[in-house]
């Protein structure tokens, strides 16, 4: 009798697999506007931004003076002018259900990861009549209560009200599904008292003071009527497209996001023939469809390739503001998802998702820019070398402070990006390691390390020579070098790359670190500047001081060889540098006295606030060991151990009927007895596992120890009950395999 698997199961799967077309699972679901009656496409910008009541939307719809001042509030960052409200909330209504929308939503992101919503319709009644309406409360502020959102003790049960607040900056958008649309107002969600539940609130804290201190800065250098310092990303998103089918019979994949079992197969990533090779005819209908999705909202999607490993992919957008671009990133993710189930697709986010080959990151491509009425400083990149001697005087203090930010809170920003996901992917041999330092290129690390010699000239690649004296400083190249992809925040021309930040994870929370630190930094080189004003009267040699001293001072910082090396480990902690490899470890950097001194300077975050904010983050990572950890022991139970004591069982039989029948037993026996030894194995490991899980679940009210005996022991036991799960799939007979293999998954045929 054939084994359950062979007809029901992940055999009868790949059959039904094997027999789609390249196109099986699409559907007809275009955007409108992005195809003609032929189906051939149709310009991108014809469509571009249709769903979102951006710019051009205000500009036609809006009286003239509305309009100045809703842009004007946008631009600077500042409060909407409540006397225009009622008249952009009565526009906004006539533009939604124009289009067919029925509902409104306060759109925000709780510190969950990913969006929440709460629907309502535009339906009032008026003399007992039915009408659409929407009005300016509405539009401006919301009462969700959610109060089962995560917040860290900010608020109890009992204190359960929370309001959602629009975040005017963000343009509102209309989400299609299911046969319906959605209007969505992007949103901050704050508690009673204005504390932050959010992720989006803190985020446009840390650019309001970065601004802040910023323009106090280019106000001493002599750069006036700078009316805001805004930050920028470009975020490049990668992930994993397979099977939905295959998925569905992956335990581990529906409920942790990754292989929790799964031996490495024989054809992995090494022949690197898939990264930047074309994209299959499936994939890229799903991609296009999304891709057209996305633009009608507005999310400008500019680039889209195969990743290093098989069926991983990477989209990436236009730089934007940064709490633009948060959002956009999180309308990519959740489109991703819901286009890719059309396609009979899942999109796999998770960091680290397939042991063995390269996992996912989220990188951030962060700079600085000013907002001004000035032309000549308008739109003007503060990480751009420029064309002057001036502006590559205020190059380098803006370059100074965020190499001091990073090395004095490198512990705060691995913080940032500490998650159950991203502990297996940091430190791997495809990913910046968990030690955060900063590469600048053969050009830059030249030029600083002279001026911290007190050189007049700098020697550079090519023969070329700088003087360093700052009246006569040239042009400064952009980017003179290749990147490093082994480090987690580098220099690449005009911008940092922030590579440390985890594929599934929301932007913001590192981000504002990020920010933060940043503006600590510039208003601390402000204040020393303004110390040096009083002795040396030029600004410019006055800058040269400050940054030469602050240049040397952040020197350990910056690396430019190998991070995946055992040298690097070694070297890092000669300069000093943290190793925090595991997350419970890289969290306490949120409640350390430094950080607390931090956030309590810039007020950013309270004290509740940002303990609030260890508490969630810790929480989640309890959470996602433990749910990993039940979901292995099903496996294990249920699938894995039943198919090897079955394939055993059958051999043994085999070696019984060959005895009796005079036969030789010599291979039969051997192949009994690895199996049996194998089962042992994983029986011993799984008691082993068991005990401590039992122990790890008894200390529920102790979150810290919990976390550190998850982290750790458990994670170590669930790790050798993997690969004795592994080392039984290489042997145990493929039909009777319960799980969809690597090589099925990630090769499809």
């Amino acid at each position: 009798m054939p084994h359950p698997t062979t007809s029901t199961g992940r055999h009868a799967v790949l059959r039904d697999v094997s027999a789609r077309s390249p196109r099986a699972g699409t559907n007809s679901h275009h955007a409108p506007n992005a195809a003609n009656g032929d189906g051939v496409a149709t310009q991108t910008s014809q469509y571009f931004g249709v769903n979102t009541f951006g710019v051009r939307q205000m500009r036609d719809r809006l009286p003239r003076d509305v309009y100045a001042k809703l842009v004007a509030s946008i631009r600077m960052g500042k409060k909407l002018d409540l006397e225009i409200a009622p008249v952009v909330a009565q526009v906004i209504k006539e533009w939604a259900t124009g289009r067919g929308v029925t509902h409104f939503t306060h759109w925000f992101q709780p510190q969950t990861g990913l969006t929440a919503e709460k629907h309502d319709a535009f339906l009032s009644f008026e003399d007992g009549q039915p009408i659409e309406t929407f009005t300016a409360s509405q539009l401006i502020q919301s009462e969700p209560d959610a109060s089962s959102f995560p917040s860290g003790g900010l608020r109890a049960t009992w204190e359960a009200r929370g309001y959602t607040a629009w975040n005017p900056a963000s343009p509102v958008f209309i989400v299609e599904a299911g046969g319906t649309r959605t209007l969505c107002i992007p949103s901050v969600f704050i508690g009673y008292n204005g504390e932050a539940l959010d992720e989006m609130t803190p985020l446009l804290r840390s650019t309001d003071v970065l601004s802040e201190k910023s323009i106090a800065l280019l106000e001493l250098l002599g750069d006036r009527g700078v009316n805001r310092v805004i930050t920028t990303l470009g975020i490049e998103q990668e992930y994993f497209l397979i099977d939905r089918s295959m998925f569905a019979l992956r335990p581990d994949l529906v409920m942790a996001g990754r292989t929790l079992v799964g031996a490495a197969p024989p054809r992995g990533q090494q022949l690197e023939d898939h990264y930047f090779g074309g994209i299959p005819e499936r994939v890229q209908a799903l991609i296009s469809e999304v891709e057209q999705e996305l633009y009608k909202l507005g999310v400008p999607i500019a680039t889209r390739h195969n990743e290093v490993a098989p069926s991983q992919f990477e989209m990436a957008p236009h730089f934007e503001d940064s709490d633009i671009g948060v959002d956009h990133n999180q309308l990519a993710m959740a489109t991703l998802r819901r286009v890719a189930l059309r396609h009979g697709m899942q999109a796999v986010l998770h960091e680290k998702p397939f042991a063995g080959i390269n996992g996912s990151g989220k990188h951030c491509n962060w700079s600085m820019s000013i907002r001004s009425e000035n032309p000549e400083l308008d739109g003007f990149n503060l990480l751009k070398p420029g064309k002057t001697p001036h502006q590559n005087v205020r190059f380098l203090v803006f370059l100074a402070a965020v190499l001091k930010a990073v090395h004095k809170h490198q512990g705060l920003l691995r913080a940032g990006v500490a998650t159950s996901g991203n502990e297996h992917r940091l430190g791997a041999n495809e990913a910046p390691p968990a030690i955060i330092s900063v590469f600048m290129g053969d050009m830059l690390t030249r030029l600083i390390d002279d001026i911290i010699a007190g050189k007049t000239t700098s020697d550079l690649p090519g023969g070329q020579h700088l003087k360093l004296g700052v009246d006569k400083l040239p042009e400064i190249a952009q980017d003179n070098t290749d990147r490093n992809r082994t480090s987690p925040f580098a220099f690449t021309g005009a911008k940092f790359e922030f590579r440390a930040v985890g594929s599934s994870a929301s932007p913001a929370f590192p981000v504002m670190l990020l920010n933060a630190a940043v503006a600590e930094s510039i208003d601390e080189i402000t204040e020393k500047l303004r110390a040096e004003l009083k002795k040396t009267k030029k600004v410019d040699e006055a800058v040269l001081k400050v940054v030469r001293a602050e240049f040397e001072e952040s020197s350990s910082i910056r690396f430019e060889g190998n991070g995946y090396s055992e040298e690097w480990v070694k070297d890092a902690e000669q300069r000093g540098l943290l190793n925090l490899r595991r997350t419970p470890e890289a969290l306490a950097q949120l409640v350390s006295k430094q950080t607390r001194a931090l956030f309590s300077k810039l007020g950013i975050l309270s004290k509740q606030e940002l303990e609030s904010r260890y508490h969630v983050r810790l929480e989640r990572y309890v959470k996602d060991i433990l749910i990993e950890a039940h979901t292995l022991a099903q496996i294990i139970d249920t699938m894995v151990l039943p198919a090897a004591l079955s394939y055993a069982s059958d051999l043994s039989d085999g070696v019984r009927r060959a005895k009796e029948a005079g036969l030789e037993t010599g291979p039969q026996t051997r192949a009994a007895n690895q199996v049996i030894g194998l089962v042992d194995r994983l029986q011993n490991a799984r008691a082993t596992f068991e005990s401590l899980l039992q122990k790890a679940e008894s200390m529920h009210d102790e979150l810290e120890k919990q976390g550190k005996l998850l982290t750790k022991d458990v994670s170590d036991a669930m790790l050798e009950l993997r690969h004795a799960a592994d080392a039984l799939e290489v042997v145990v007979a493929d039909e009777r395999w319960p799980l969809p293999k690597y090589r099925e998954m990630l090769f499809p045929v």
